[in-house]
């Protein structure tokens, strides 16, 4: 397990190479079935699906912390239990990338046409879960049980039962599985929006297989975004030690609460290295409660593509505000587009909730139902407007597009302007169907943009799309050309679709300027 991001018991995701922070789709954000903590319109009035024990008041912080956290882990060590998975022998088709040689059609013809199989031995996995209900039910991440044909819980008392998988979100990498019992040791759940930075706190679970381990740390930080593939990430960060086996366990408070489930670390050896990260309670609850009810989470939908207000973006869009979720795209025939709201718009508040960042967006149209309404605070052109919105259900995630090499003449290059450097094209339909973009889309195709230019330097790159230079639509390559001819600032607003996400950038002319003097 090698690399910056590692989940454990999976395969490292690569950090992106992009030097520009991604867009974040709130058209794919995610209603849960509960409230955050926030005070958003929730489900917290219908009947849970789980009997989950709750205590949201605050740690205790007035007092020095005990000489032993033993009471804690003699009351909270049987609500963990080690997880054991089993995927059977299968057989696999030989591809020429792990078997060079073995997609030919002179070696296929031996085989009918058909690349050879070969036996992929019975794999095993180790992890950890929490009860969290008296009657059996098991919360514990996704990736533990994900693939998996058999699944064994061992109980604190010794009992190893099979469990079923109830249901798996991958977006938030939590799974449920059940076994057969009664009068389960279940955990307590705290508030985990109460947690603050500096609390106490303790990891239990079985790390490499050796046993049911206790180890300390603190909270260092609340809110993570690491970018491990999620669609849903807002980590509890802690020192506490945790390692491959611990996925799945419980991050609890000094006073034995569930505060998070232990998901994932941040090492560049494998190891831990003092960065773990948890899916904090109060996400947990919410997603239990929509996989034990429907064996799925129902999301809501708002319908936009929004990205983080950075200062650049709010000077170049001659904005006062440093905050906000930056719409930079609105889906037609959505709750956003039939509420009124465009391109550019920045979302401030949400049920008057303030909005910081389009992570915040996310979370927050997250909270509500298909049907709740939103009371949006926008800003539209330095001006404040209030727009009222009804989520609906998010429907099925479309497959985002993907940057492929292109194999067409270039037919438009700005050279002169403020998109030096960059190349571009009309979208024949050809390369529509080649880099798997929308019908909808309008635009001029980047083919290539020089190495160290303003645009390269920004994140512009092959395969993307411009939809705007400086609020103003582009439908052809002779339309981006014309309108980067005739910018008079030397910083350009250039909205994108690049890999699925529309977004903002900025390009800076004027600091390659200063650069070559």
């Amino acid at each position: 397990m090698t690399g910056i991001f590692n989940v454990m018991n999976t395969t490292p995701l690569p950090s992106s190479s992009f030097n520009r922070r991604p867009a974040l789709w709130v058209a794919c954000a995610l209603a849960l079935a509960g409230a955050f903590a926030a005070g958003a319109q929730s489900f917290a009035s219908a009947k849970p699906a789980v009997a989950i024990k709750r205590d949201i008041d605050p740690v205790n912080r007035g007092t020095l912390e005990s000489a032993s956290f033993s009471g804690v882990v003699k009351r909270v060590a049987p609500s963990v239990v080690k997880i054991t998975t089993t995927t059977k022998a299968k057989r696999v088709a030989m591809n020429g990338q792990q078997f060079p040689g073995f997609d030919n059609p002179m070696f296929r013809q031996f085989f009918g046409g058909r690349l050879p199989e070969m036996q992929q031995p019975p794999q095993s996995g180790l992890g950890s879960g929490v009860i969290i209900s008296a009657d059996g039910f098991i919360a514990t991440n996704n990736h533990v049980v994900q693939g998996a044909d058999e699944v064994l819980v061992a109980l604190d008392d010794g009992r190893e039962l099979k469990a079923k998988v109830v249901g798996r979100d991958p977006q938030t990498d939590i799974a449920v599985i059940k076994v057969d019992a009664t009068d389960l040791p279940a955990i307590t759940f705290a508030d985990s929006s109460k947690i603050e930075v500096g609390d106490r706190v303790l990891a239990i679970g079985n790390p490499f297989g050796i046993g049911e381990t206790v180890t300390t740390g603190i909270v260092s930080a609340k809110g993570r975004r690491p970018g491990l593939g999620l669609d849903y990430e807002d980590f509890v960060q802690t020192d506490a030690a945790i390692n491959p086996g611990n996925s799945g366990g419980a991050l609890v408070d000094v006073e034995g609460r569930l505060i998070g489930i232990n998901t994932a670390i941040l090492s560049r050896s494998g190891g831990f290295q003092g960065v773990g990260l948890a899916v904090p309670a109060n996400l947990v609850g919410q997603v239990v409660d929509g996989l034990v009810k429907t064996g799925k989470v129902v999301r809501g939908y708002l319908g936009v593509g929004a990205q983080d207000l950075t200062p650049t973006l709010a000077e170049t869009l001659g904005l006062e505000a440093k905050r906000g979720a930056l719409v930079s795209d609105v889906q037609p025939d959505s709750p956003a587009a039939k509420a009124g709201l465009k391109n550019g718009d920045v979302i401030v508040a949400l049920n008057g909730e303030k909005i910081d960042d389009a992570n915040r967006l996310t979370f927050s149209v997250g909270a509500l139902a298909p049907g709740s309404k939103l009371a949006l605070e926008v800003v539209r052109e330095g001006k404040v407007q209030k727009l009222t919105a009804t989520a609906a259900e998010r429907p099925g995630a479309g497959k985002r597009g993907q940057r492929q090499e292109l194999d067409h003449d270039e037919v438009a290059k700005s050279d002169e302007g403020v998109l030096n450097g960059v190349a571009v094209d009309d979208i024949a339909p050809q390369m529509r169907a080649q880099l798997n973009l929308p019908a909808r889309l309008k635009g001029a195709v980047i083919t290539n943009v020089e190495a160290g230019s303003a645009a390269a330097k920004a994140g512009l790159r092959a395969g993307d799309v411009i939809l705007e230079i400086n609020r103003q639509p582009v439908t052809s390559a002779q339309d981006a050309v014309k309108l980067s001819s005739a910018a008079d600032s030397k910083k350009t607003l250039v909205r994108l679709y690049s890999r699925g996400n529309t977004l903002f950038v900025v390009v800076d002319e004027s600091q390659n300027e200063k650069a070559a003097s």
